[in-house]
């Protein structure tokens, strides 16, 4: 996936006023559902008639032609979301497929636990990844990690798996922790994915033709 950027500081003299952007922003985000998840509209000038979406830093970016009307866009962007929302439905593992990883990362990465969980599910959770309850050793992943890459949502099981045995983030869980060769690629991910929720918001980010 190809990470787009901001280019409202580099690229002020070919940029119409913010002023006017917030006002096409409100434009066109009045006409839309209110509970839509955070999206942005890319346009791009190669790209004739075709449209795609898909999720990039916890935002569903759709990609339209550049000379595509205001009024096909609004129009568009409900189903091009529900296109992305049905797909990472299909991709949703299951409650089994879930504990099936971690026990995987138990044998692979933790072979010296003799702590097992009872259950790791789905949670709708916005403020955490993950939760673990050391009591009845249950997991819970946030929902919003639906449709991530594998080596991200295995990342955050194994976190919680630590935590089975060490209830806080000291050098004992962080020793733990770096076993977990995708480390640091996986909270990268996870940090792009919560400023690209902060950038993104609910309704639309005017975006330069590119």
């Amino acid at each position: 996936m190809v990470d787009n950027f901001e280019q409202q500081i580099l690229f002020t003299d070919i940029l119409p006023p913010v002023s006017q952007i917030s006002s096409r922003k409100k434009r066109i985000t009045d006409q839309l559902p209110a509970d839509l998840p955070p999206f942005r509209v890319i346009r791009k000038e190669r790209r004739r008639r075709s449209v795609s979406a898909y999720r990039q830093g916890g935002v569903i970016e759709i990609h339209i032609p550049a000379k595509m009307s205001r009024r096909q866009e609004i129009e568009m962007i409900p189903e091009m979301i529900s296109m992305v929302l049905r797909r990472e439905a299909r991709e949703r593992k299951t409650d089994l497929q879930l504990m099936e990883i971690g026990m995987q990362l138990l044998t692979q990465y933790l072979p010296d636990f003799d702590v097992h969980p009872a259950s790791i599910n789905w949670h709708n959770m916005s403020e955490r990844w993950g939760s673990c309850t050391t009591v009845d050793r249950t997991i819970r992943i946030s929902d919003r990690l639906v449709g991530s890459p594998a080596y991200v949502l295995n990342y955050i099981i194994f976190h919680e798996l630590i935590h089975l045995r060490v209830p806080g983030h000291d050098s004992e869980f962080n020793d733990y922790l770096i076993r977990y060769p995708d480390q640091g690629r996986a909270e990268a991910f996870l940090e792009g994915f919560e400023l690209g929720c902060q950038s993104g918001g609910s309704g639309v980010i005017p975006a330069v033709n590119i």
